[in-house]
């Protein structure tokens, strides 16, 4: 069973924001007739009516989920900037927010209506503790309560949307059971992945591989020291065409694309800082690969380090560098099964938890120096209740030893960053946001384009 526990300072939510602009002839008290709806009793479906059995002894082993009933005023509620609001506005709102412990005695899970954003805007921030739904399963959840259609008036909320029945395994057995060869096949095909993960790891650590990054390359950095429990949150939006036709011109892909993105603005914000180590900065990257054992064409998510390359100045011989290091892990991964991949990952990550406690963040030399992830979400348009929904910005997990964490959330031609980090550990924050921004056009000038 997952332990629940956590530090004042680890506090383990994700988050959403999402903003929308609300059609011309929308009421101007349209988020007050919302909470009336609500207020006058909006179901509340699993899993967002799940509450731990115990939550004062969040590490129980045997920590168990029960139904309860929701007192939706207190997870939903309605904030409003003084309007008109602009972005900063909203990214300090959401950062006292993201700062704020989760109660455990209730569904760990919370919503914001934000009113006041300039030009009929306004936003949802929600949060959930991971251990009720993983940030990727959030997104999914979040997104079924949108419509492509842009009329549509009445879309119940997310938590008002009941989960699709499970269907019934069919057993092909009498019992159902898992019979002894069954059972030898299993323990046969983890003893066969054991290996196969232990003997690529062996080739990382020998330098067998030139251009494989080590758990032991990344440089101490002031982004892996212990963090405090504010938080600050920073966005931005960028062409996902314009980075697409980036990734072509180098033969690369749009993960490349979106390291050397991340690469630029953590240099000049470090250079800013006067805290750029000579070394370049390694990253772990979560990466989709086809795995030799999965006939119907899927993928298996592995985890790899990759070079930022931010010792290199100039922008395009940057991203040659990241291909190549992103290219190498890659081809590492290929050709195993996806329990290997499991395996292989997770002892590749391994040392990273000597950095992440206390009393040891920021004095050893850190497995990698900052978590960038890419979530794939919708490529067309989404509204609810006829308001469309501009961006969807992911907010992640800051932890001991990665004050920082950088993901993106593509949606509809745009890929939304959204900057998470510690407020006291990485100091002003958006600065990596508008370098961001501004990087794009430094890429496309190495690549003539």
């Amino acid at each position: 069973m997952f332990l629940y526990g956590e530090s004042r300072e680890q506090m383990m939510h994700v988050a959403g924001l999402l903003t929308f602009t609300a059609p011309a002839d929308a009421p101007a008290d349209a988020m007050r007739a919302l909470m009336d709806e609500i207020r006058r009793g909006a179901p509340v479906y699993r899993p967002w009516n799940m509450r731990l059995r115990t939550p004062d002894l969040l590490w129980n082993p045997l920590q168990a989920w029960n139904e309860v009933d929701v007192d939706l005023e207190y997870h939903v509620r309605r904030t409003a900037l003084p309007s008109p609001g602009d972005e900063r506005e909203l990214g300090i709102v959401v950062s006292r927010l993201h700062g704020h412990h989760i109660d455990f005695h209730r569904p760990p899970w919370e919503m914001h209506l934000i009113e006041g954003l300039e030009g009929r805007r306004y936003a949802l921030y929600v949060k959930v503790h991971h251990s009720l739904v993983d940030g990727f399963t959030a997104m999914k959840l979040l997104n079924a309560a949108l419509s492509s259609d842009p009329d549509e008036r009445d879309r119940p909320l997310f938590f008002s949307i009941p989960p699709p029945e499970r269907t019934r395994r069919v057993e092909s057995d009498g019992d159902g059971g898992v019979h002894f060869p069954e059972l030898l096949g299993l323990v046969r095909e983890q003893y066969g992945a054991s290996k196969t993960a232990l003997r690529a790891l062996r080739d990382v650590f020998t330098g067998k591989h030139d251009g494989l990054v080590t758990p032991r390359q990344a440089p101490k950095c002031i982004l892996n020291a212990r963090i405090s429990r504010s938080r600050r949150f920073a966005t931005q939006r960028v062409d996902t065409a314009r980075m697409r036709a980036v990734a072509k011109a180098v033969g690369g892909t749009l993960n490349d694309v979106i390291l050397a993105l991340s690469a630029t603005s953590l240099r000049r914000y470090l250079l800013e800082l006067d805290a750029l180590p000579a070394e370049p900065l390694i990253a772990m990257v979560p990466v989709a690969v086809r795995a030799k054992d999965d006939e119907g064409g899927g993928n298996a998510v592995g985890a790899i380090l990759a070079s930022l390359a931010t010792d290199i100045e100039d922008p395009g011989e940057r991203l040659a560098e990241i291909v190549a290091s992103t290219r190498e892990a890659k081809q590492q991964l290929q050709g195993m099964s996806k329990a290997a991949i499991l395996q292989y990952s997770a002892m590749l990550l391994a040392p990273s938890l000597a950095q992440m406690i206390p009393s040891t963040a920021g004095h050893v030399r850190p497995t990698f120096n900052v978590v960038i992830s890419n979530v794939p979400g919708p490529e067309t348009p989404l509204y609810f209740r006829r308001a469309k929904l501009d961006a969807a910005y992911p907010m992640s997990i800051p932890v001991h030893g990665q004050a920082l964490n950088i993901t993106c959330n593509s949606y509809a031609g745009s890929m939304c960053f959204g900057f998470t980090g510690c407020r006291d550990t990485v100091p002003h924050l958006q600065h990596l946001a508008v370098f961001c921004g501004e990087a794009l056009g430094e890429l496309e000038a190495a690549c003539g384009l």
